[in-house]
């Protein structure tokens, strides 16, 4: 149990960012989720603007520290390549 006054406000503001920063990382779940189901139904127009949603919400997400900007990188990278084949495999 915590003590000092400071201890005490370390603990109030650390469950408050724990909250905030949960919330984030369950929102940046819900953009994936939507550019996967875009991905897999097969229609790369809808990938491409569930893409253009996540995006930002994910490089925000690395901004704040709640997932590191490498992490972010290589996901979006991976996504982009996906969709892209879509494009790719519909053509050929």
């Amino acid at each position: 149990m915590a003590n000092t006054a400071s201890a005490r406000k370390r603990i109030r503001q650390t469950a408050i960012r724990n909250e905030r920063n949960r919330a984030r990382r369950s929102r940046v779940g819900t953009f994936l989720t939507k550019v996967e189901k875009a991905i897999a139904s097969g229609d790369q127009a809808a990938a491409k603007a569930a893409f253009q949603d996540a995006q930002p919400e994910m490089q925000r997400a690395a901004t704040k520290g709640v997932l590191h900007l490498n992490t972010v990188s290589r996901k979006l990278s991976r996504l982009s390549a996906r969709i892209k084949a879509l494009g790719a495999a519909a053509q050929g």
